[in-house]
């Protein structure tokens, strides 16, 4: 089997898993606070990366690791996996499953905005319009269309959906400066995010023993959205002779997180919800092909 198409299959399992990652958070909620699925969910994912470190090979790269990027890891690791996702978590909680997963894929465009001030990059005309239009898109998501008023939506809940767009982008921004293995700085990472979590948790009312009906949501979570999808995206990455051929693939990945809320969840799609998520995703697309033709 050709290269590109193992990346064209690893992709397409990787924007599957992330389709579904709503519909587990909401899921998951249920049973459980913001908090302890992030506990649950890290750890989970931090023994997969374990495993998949193991089986590659890999585990004496840990002894290779210096002091510096010991401190880069432990301040990867603050944003994602802890402060991205308690902060995403806590979104979910507060808000229908589409209002959070639409705006939260806005991030792209939040990477854009924050590479201004971190690495000193101006804004082209075609930069700002996209920006714009995706700001356009997740205002009629969380209005439902209505501009004039956010109805019963929570404001809290969007707040906290957008900030988990900035730490996303900050934490890939910072991430691109390591040159260390890409699995074994996720593992190291996911490792000062659990302390973290434990931290967090300790504080928060401690770390309890979940409901039975709350293990499967929080293993998928772990498995799926974190720890094994994320080494199927770098592996496709590997793989691709093109990030580009493979990248546009992942906006696949919020329509089908629609679909699996409807049918999963039973959640009711409002119609803006499809006009803002197609303003986000084609604002993001027309960044893209503009950066691809100026560079």
């Amino acid at each position: 089997m050709q290269k590109q198409t193992k990346a064209y299959i690893f992709t397409l399992f990787a924007v599957t898993f992330w389709g579904t990652a709503a519909s587990a958070f909401k899921i998951a909620l249920q049973y459980v606070t913001p908090h302890i699925l992030l506990f649950y969910s890290v750890l989970v994912s931090a023994i997969a990366l374990f495993v998949i470190l193991f089986l590659q090979g890999k585990m004496s790269l840990l002894f290779t690791i210096g002091p510096r990027q010991i401190g880069a890891a432990a301040l990867l690791g603050l944003l994602n996996p802890f402060l991205y996702y308690i902060v995403l978590f806590k979104a979910y909680s507060l808000l229908p499953g589409q209002i959070a997963m639409s705006i939260n894929y806005g991030w792209p465009l939040a990477l854009t905005v924050l590479s201004v001030p971190i690495l000193k990059q101006k804004l082209s005309q075609a930069q700002l319009i996209a920006i714009i239009i995706s700001f356009i898109g997740a205002l009629v998501i969380a209005t439902k269309g209505q501009f004039a008023s956010f109805g019963d939506v929570s404001k809290v809940g969007i707040i906290l959906a957008f900030g988990s767009t900035l730490v996303w982008a900050t934490f890939w921004l910072l991430n691109a400066r390591d040159r260390l293995d890409p699995v074994m700085k996720l593992f190291v990472g996911f490792c000062f995010g659990l302390l973290y979590a434990v931290i967090f948790s300790a504080v928060f009312g401690g770390i309890q023993i979940p409901e039975t009906q709350a293990f499967l949501p929080l293993v998928y979570i772990g498995l799926f959205e974190m720890g094994i999808t994320f080494v199927l995206w770098l592996t496709a990455l590997q793989l691709s002779s093109s990030a580009a051929k493979i990248g546009n693939l992942i906006y696949i990945s919020p329509f089908l997180s629609l679909l699996f809320l409807r049918v999963i969840i039973g959640e009711e799609i409002h119609p803006a919800t499809f006009v803002g998520l197609f303003l986000i995703v084609g604002s993001i697309l027309f960044q893209e092909k503009h950066v691809s033709k100026t560079v």
